[in-house]
């Protein structure tokens, strides 16, 4: 009797380490929280690359190179690219207002309709709504200065992150060994988890991407053709909007379309709607054939998971949230599954 209540008192006392370990661990996690869940689906992205090539160098050489390897040839490009797309975002506007959308151009158009707009009025509501402008105006202003004054904190999150996708490319196999040792479960059901969350996160993270960016190459070469200005701003915001539902593509070639309507060129605008609405069908077919048949990512789970996530955890949340609905509904299901068995044993 006594060693029985020593090993209970040993037990209840390891857990309560465990538990008060485990929420300090948390706390200590959630201020980088964002950067640590863009670790594990960069890590994620790059362990097939990572099973091949540490068998010719080894475990720590081979995610030395694979970081290295993506900062060279993914996240210079892409602040590159990023950096072209905010010039030629600020040459858009430029061209928006001296081709199509200037004060006079628009009183003409107007005018030509019927209708009509005196300077004065325009003067006189701002008068009324100085206030709020001005309101507007310093909210932006702020804006600005936390996001400058931000960059020493998301320099040290970089810092995590690359830390981060180092230590799971490099230890990944053991900290899975660990997770399948401490969870509570049967080989066969452990087994079936694991399968059914990689299926889940390959269908989130790397095959929407994969989508996204075909989508976004289709419609740049077809912004190319048609001669719009901003071709680069247009294909990364392309890229953007084809990772959010109910949006997708239709967020750039639409109002693209109507400022070539503007603008007075009503045959590139005609094509465009063509082009744009083969490029927004493709996703029917696309995602299936990348993505796969997953029953495990119903429309519901997609919307909820991706506005959701991005509420919570910020743009990683794009990924994560869908991820994390799929989880709980995957464990929701074995627990159903097992639980029933138990009581018709």
């Amino acid at each position: 009797m006594t060693g029985t209540s020593h090993g209970l008192t040993e037990r209840s006392a390891l857990g309560l380490i465990a538990l008060a370990s485990g929420i300090l661990a948390v706390l200590l996690m959630l201020p980088y929280l964002q950067y640590i869940l863009l670790a594990v689906v960069l890590a994620y992205a790059l362990a097939p690359l990572h099973n091949v090539l540490k068998r010719a160098v080894g475990s720590t050489a081979s995610a030395l190179t694979l970081i290295v390897a993506s900062l060279l040839t993914l996240i210079l490009p892409v602040l590159y690219v990023l950096l072209v797309a905010v010039q030629q975002a600020s040459e858009l506007t430029e061209t928006l207002i001296q081709q199509g959308l200037s004060t006079s151009a628009i009183q003409q158009r107007l005018a030509s309709s019927g209708y009509s707009i005196d300077s004065s009025d325009v003067l006189r509501a701002y008068e009324e709504n100085q206030q709020q402008v001005d309101n507007g105006v310093g909210g932006m202003l702020s804006g600005a200065v936390e996001i400058i004054g931000s960059i020493p904190s998301i320099a040290i999150g970089i810092t995590v992150t690359l830390f981060v996708v180092f230590g799971l490319l490099r230890d990944g196999d053991r900290l899975v060994a660990w997770l399948q040792t401490i969870v509570p479960i049967s080989d066969g059901v452990k087994n079936e988890l694991f399968t059914r969350l990689d299926r889940l996160m390959w269908a989130s993270v790397i095959g929407n991407v994969i989508v996204s960016a075909i989508q976004a190459i289709l419609l740049g070469i077809g912004f190319w053709v048609l001669e719009v200005p901003g071709v680069v701003f247009l294909t990364v915001a392309t890229f953007v909007l084809a990772l959010l539902p109910l949006i997708g593509v239709f967020g750039t070639w639409v109002p693209l379309t109507i400022y070539l309507l503007v603008v007075g060129r009503p045959v590139a605008a005609l094509m465009l709607v063509g082009y744009g609405t083969l490029v927004s069908m493709s996703d029917t077919y696309l995602r299936p054939a990348v993505i796969g048949k997953s029953g495990e990512l119903s429309s519901a789970v997609i919307v909820v998971g991706i506005f959701g996530g991005i509420a919570v955890l910020g743009p990683i949340g794009l990924f994560i949230g869908p991820v994390i609905l799929g989880t709980a509904k995957i464990s929701f299901d074995l627990f159903a599954r097992e639980w029933h068995r138990s009581k018709t044993a």
